[in-house]
């Protein structure tokens, strides 16, 4: 009974588009660099445009400001130029204000929100990939992202359709479990362990990864789960079931990416705490 609930077609495209997705994932990390520098800017690009349209502002002067922002910031980060990030900012909210001055009122104040709204949820947030993987044991400390996000959201959804019975978040999200959610943390947890314990000879650090690995994705996981229900929220707000119809089963980049947004920064200070 409980093989039939996973064998549909709903569940395989999702499979099938997920190993695509970890496969990309192998490629551009291991190469790390450039490669991975592109990609995740691409995607920030992308998921950006998401986010744009979901707010009308795709395909207007603020939307355009705000992928030329993106642009700018990595390659900033390209060139280690980390000073200069924070006077991009300013500069882009200087901006978007000179914009809304000259061209009001036909541009909104909420536009000028949800454009520097995104620039910072979507692209910076999503650029501590790049961050976490260029810093000590970046090789192998950039997968706990994946393990809290990914790795969690599977082990909450076979633990989820296997068991669950106690909504999470009715409104939100109707399909997630309270058993689910615990299913994630502990699955998590238990991957970051086996991870660890395989690649502890190759990892730096004061405290053993099998000690550290399992606490950080478990306390990632948790932040992984309040990204994926801040998205659902915006889509809710807005009245769309998804963000964009680029990855089969999961919808758009931000539908699939939505809880890396959330993790990757704190992956980042956790390790930086252990560390």
């Amino acid at each position: 009974m409980v093989l039939k609930k996973f064998m549909n077609k709903s569940f395989v495209e999702r499979l099938l588009s997920g190993i695509v997705l970890v496969l990309m994932a192998l490629v551009t990390i291991i190469t790390g660099g450039d490669v991975l520098l592109v990609t995740v800017g691409t995607i920030s690009l992308i998921g950006l445009f998401e986010m744009n349209r979901v707010f009308s502002i795709e395909k207007n002067i603020i939307g355009i400001m705000g992928y030329l922002c993106t642009v700018v910031y990595y390659i900033l980060l390209r060139q280690q130029m980390l000073e200069y990030e924070f006077a991009l900012f300013i500069i882009f909210v200087v901006l978007l204000m000179a914009v809304y001055v000259f061209k009001f009122p036909k541009v909104k104040t909420e536009s000028v929100m949800a454009a520097l709204f995104g620039v910072i949820y979507v692209a910076a947030m999503l650029s501590f990939i790049y961050l976490v993987r260029t810093s000590e044991n970046g090789l192998y400390n950039v997968w706990l992202i994946f393990l809290c996000s990914w790795g969690s959201d599977t082990c909450a959804y076979v633990f989820g359709v296997a068991f669950g019975k106690h909504k999470m978040s009715p409104v939100l999200s109707p399909k997630k479990s309270v058993e689910g959610a615990v299913g994630g943390v502990l699955g998590a947890a238990v991957l970051g362990f086996i991870y660890a314990s395989v690649f502890r000879e190759n990892i730096s650090g004061a405290i053993d990864p099998r000690i550290a690995y399992p606490i950080i994705i478990a306390v990632g996981s948790l932040i992984a789960m309040t990204g994926d229900l801040a998205a659902s929220a915006i889509k809710r707000n807005h009245n769309i079931k998804d963000y964009g119809k680029l990855i089969p089963g999961h919808g758009g980049i931000m539908d699939r990416f939505d809880s890396v947004i959330f993790v990757a920064p704190i992956i980042w200070l956790l390790l930086n705490v252990f560390q």
